[in-house]
């Protein structure tokens, strides 16, 4: 896949750290570069070890790691010898940070005018947010999503997940991936700039536009489907369910096999623009019938006239799910210093190029000897000729 490409790796948290593990999948050599205190994600729990903590073992397998400290002169002087070895530079570091540092754009291109230059940051560097700090929580808040959910649920709340450092990261990858692949037909490195708010902007108006994508607006954001205290897991007998009719025949064919045809008879409900307007309502009256059956009962009525439909999973299930079990998509594996640890599968399947685990993740600054060694044999064969 990404064989021979090779990513120096300067960012730190979740979203760059992503975006790496995803081109580190796809077979690149991913060179991150620490400074003498680690990763803050290092100090994260739990961990058998210091320093290697369980979402550690995970986020960068396929990995090296080297320990610099940039503002010393010699480790600086090493960065940029390897610069001039490398394909891609990931950063998230501020870009004033940088430029003080000596690795602004201008400084590292000059140095391998093939290189993709990579800034992973809050916002976008020409606007008045440029130096703003960010993280996950500051960017749900900014992005309309926190809000977005305060409408349904009341009051603004997170999503309990790193979502638009996740949304960010992969943004990264495929990014880097077209940047390559420019590259590849023009002979031409680049700049490439990919910030988490304006990433998670975009993502969250794909279906959000609503009225404003008219000007003028024809109405206020929010996809009506969504913006209902009744779009939710409906709790069954036993548990808890998701049923989603959606085309025309699902919502026959949901409603008929429970005896209930009457309710399309209802003007409210008896076509697509009519549901969705009245969508509350009709997904109050789910809530209702959900509660005559078990969880593995729906799932089975469902699936037998293919409405989706899936059991709420905790976490904790989907190491026991049927179809993930099938698929081998956990699969335990030895670590050198920390022992059996659950790795998670590349959920990407390709006919061809290897995907494979090919490194555990890396204790802080574990390859750096190897990695100046390489450097080294690479400085002479170009001497040489």
């Amino acid at each position: 896949m990404l064989g021979g490409v090779r990513v120096l790796d300067l960012t730190s948290v979740l979203m760059g750290p992503f975006a790496t593990q995803i081109l580190g999948d796809l077979g690149a050599d991913v060179i991150k570069v620490e400074s003498p205190e680690g990763d803050i994600v290092r100090r994260y729990h739990p961990a058998r070890n210091p320093g290697m903590p369980g979402i550690f073992l995970n986020l960068h397998r396929n990995k090296r790691s080297i320990v610099l400290d940039l503002k010393a002169p010699e480790d600086a002087a090493t960065l940029r010898r390897m610069i001039a070895t490398a394909d891609v530079l990931v950063h998230s570091i501020r870009g004033r940070a940088m430029e003080r540092l000596g690795f602004g754009p201008e400084a590292v291109c000059a140095l391998n005018p093939r290189l993709i230059y990579c800034v992973a940051n809050g916002f976008r560097q020409d606007g008045p947010y440029a130096e703003k700090a960010a993280y996950d929580d500051v960017i749900q808040a900014g992005a309309g999503l926190t809000e977005m959910i305060g409408r349904v649920n009341g009051a603004p709340e997170y999503v309990p997940t790193a979502l638009c450092d996740k949304v960010a990261g992969m943004a990264i990858a495929w990014s880097v991936l077209a940047a390559l692949y420019h590259r590849e037909r023009t002979g031409e490195g680049q700049v490439v700039e990919v910030p988490m708010f304006e990433t998670n902007v975009a993502f969250n108006l794909v279906e959000h536009m609503a009225g404003m994508s008219f000007v003028p607006p024809s109405g206020e954001t929010g996809f009506a489907r969504y913006m209902t205290r009744n779009r939710r897991p409906y709790r069954t007998r036993d548990g808890h369910v998701c049923i989603l009719p959606y085309t025309e025949k699902n919502w026959r064919d949901f409603f008929a096999g429970i005896g209930r045809s009457e309710v399309l008879e209802d003007p409210r409900f008896s076509d697509f623009t009519s549901r969705i307007n009245n969508i509350d309502a009709l997904y109050a009256i789910l809530a209702e019938c959900a509660l005559e059956r078990t969880t593995d009962e729906w799932v089975r009525y469902c699936d037998s006239i293919s409405i989706p439909s899936m059991a709420v999973n905790r976490f904790d299930d989907l190491w026991s799910d049927p179809h993930l079990q099938e698929i081998g998509f956990f699969e335990t594996r030895e670590h050198p210093s920390e022992g059996r640890y659950s790795n998670v599968g590349m959920p990407v399947k390709f006919s061809r190029g290897n995907t494979d685990l090919r490194r555990p993740a890396p204790r802080l600054g574990e390859h750096g000897a190897e990695i100046l060694a390489e450097l080294d044999s690479i400085e002479k064969a170009a001497r040489t000729g």
